[in-house]
């Protein structure tokens, strides 16, 4: 074949090959700007809000260290001081660390389940400094390693909080794995059934912005039944079991109110104006709460004591905290000026007539708290009462009903979770020091040190 006909031949079968290939190339031109516009469109975090975020977390540690120890510190006696501040030191370190080994994955690993995540991000698996968590906002996103840090502090306090209940008389070791177990078996269910698409009480639609039931709800009533089974303190009734310092109680219920607005606010996830409703509501209930609880001590006792006040501290934030991003502030003020009339029934009538000893009231203040946080908040996202209303077709009374649901599936599910792990702990470690060394304190028996020194 000579050259010409075979560059003509070429010619030929170029071109149509050209002519073949010419949609192809088309689309793919087409194609490569859809696939960039595609990366561009995927959500990127904001600095704004990773930042708020950062801060928020941080805060919640401060509430447990030093905030939870020195509140429940000042509230024992001076033997004892130490030994609630490594509780709750301990407690709150084991629980991170079963949190990124399993914890967020039984919490928030992705599964369909109703009642737990499942396991897909155990060790977190999957998480990279890229992989991000979806917030309340369609197209607003946060840094997955943001989103667990958060959820860990959260997870840390609330077995800690249980530790004011049965303070002064359990062995370290027994709090320490009950923590760890109730963690396990109650705390990261209820916070898959509250917070997750997937759970069971998210699916009702029932309100908990922040943690009324997960959090308070769950820690109060599994602090009245480790204080019923743990037993009473020795010598109490009889001997003289004051605070040891108001002060400390003082700066410790301090610090928790300002860790507390990283509580509430960052559950908005975003620094955005949910998340001003909330820290807004954080102030003003707080101090209803406070107002409140000075004036029923006025009424009954004729004084209003700093241990009032700093009680009422506690349950305004306690009640508050399901409805912080929910409810508009007179809602809030109202339900600060409720709630501590009833946790001061609880803690001085209801405790005295039934005679358990839950040393720092945890279930009076938390679990009533609490309670009162969870239905109120059914009441007063009410658009009509300055709320941010419901959902599409949700009247105040269904709302109130999903509430109720809510807290009694926590009950049921912590009641008899607790109940379980306090006898299994029981077995294993035992639950109770020997009544010389409780006699002795458990600071120098437990830990070998002394908090004070004359």
């Amino acid at each position: 074949m000579s050259s010409f006909k075979l560059s003509t031949s070429l010619g030929r079968v170029g071109a149509a090959a050209a002519a073949l290939l010419a949609p192809a190339i088309a689309y793919a031109q087409e194609a490569a700007p859809a696939a960039a516009e595609a990366v561009a469109a995927a959500p990127v975090p904001n600095k704004g809000d990773t930042a708020f975020m950062f801060l928020c977390t941080i805060l919640v540690l401060f509430m447990l260290i030093p905030g939870l120890g020195l509140f429940y510190g000042g509230l024992v006696r001076a033997k004892n001081m130490l030994s609630v501040l490594m509780q709750c030191t301990v407690a709150g370190s084991a629980v991170m660390l079963i949190w990124v080994i399993y914890g967020y994955s039984f919490a928030f690993g992705g599964s369909t389940s109703p009642y737990w995540g499942g396991t897909a991000k155990m060790f977190l698996a999957g998480v990279t400094m890229d992989s991000t968590a979806a917030t309340f906002s369609d197209g607003v996103v946060i840094p997955e390693m943001i989103f667990i840090m958060f959820q860990m502090t959260f997870a840390a306090i609330t077995p800690a909080l249980i530790v004011g209940a049965f303070a002064e008389r359990i062995k370290f070791s027994a709090a320490i794995l009950f923590c760890v177990l109730w963690a396990t078996f109650v705390y990261f269910p209820i916070a898959h059934m509250v917070w997750d698409a997937n759970g069971l009480i998210f699916g009702w639609g029932a309100l908990d912005f922040a943690g009324g039931t997960v959090v308070h709800i769950n820690a109060g009533v599994a602090g009245l039944i480790g204080a019923i089974m743990v037993g009473k303190r020795t010598g109490f009734g009889k001997d003289m079991m004051a605070p040891h310092s108001m002060t400390l109680t003082l700066v410790g219920a301090a610090m928790l109110w300002v860790g507390w607005f990283g509580f509430n606010a960052g559950s908005n996830l975003e620094a955005s104006g949910g998340a001003m409703l909330a820290t807004v509501n954080t102030f003003i209930a707080t101090a209803a709460a406070i107002i409140s609880w000075s004036l029923v001590e006025t009424f009954t006792r004729g004084k209003a004591s700093m241990l009032g006040a700093a009680s009422g501290m506690i349950a305004g934030l306690v009640a508050i905290t399901p409805a912080a991003g929910i409810v508009g502030p007179m809602g809030a003020i109202v339900m600060g000026l409720i709630v501590s009339p009833l946790c001061y029934f609880f803690v001085s009538v209801v405790k005295n007539k039934f005679g358990y000893d839950d040393t720092a009231d945890v279930f009076g203040v938390h679990g009533v708290g609490g309670l009162f946080g969870a239905l109120a908040t059914g009441i007063f996202a009410s658009s009509s009462l300055g709320g941010i209303g419901y959902a599409d077709g949700v009247t105040m009374g269904g709302q109130f009903m999903t509430q109720v649901y809510a807290v009694l599936v926590t009950l049921v599910w912590c009641g008899i979770g607790s109940a379980i792990l306090y006898k299994i702990v029981d077995v294993i470690v035992g639950l109770r020091v020997p009544v010389e060394a409780e006699r002795e304190g458990l600071d120098l028996s437990s830990h070998g040190e002394a908090a004070y020194h004359s």
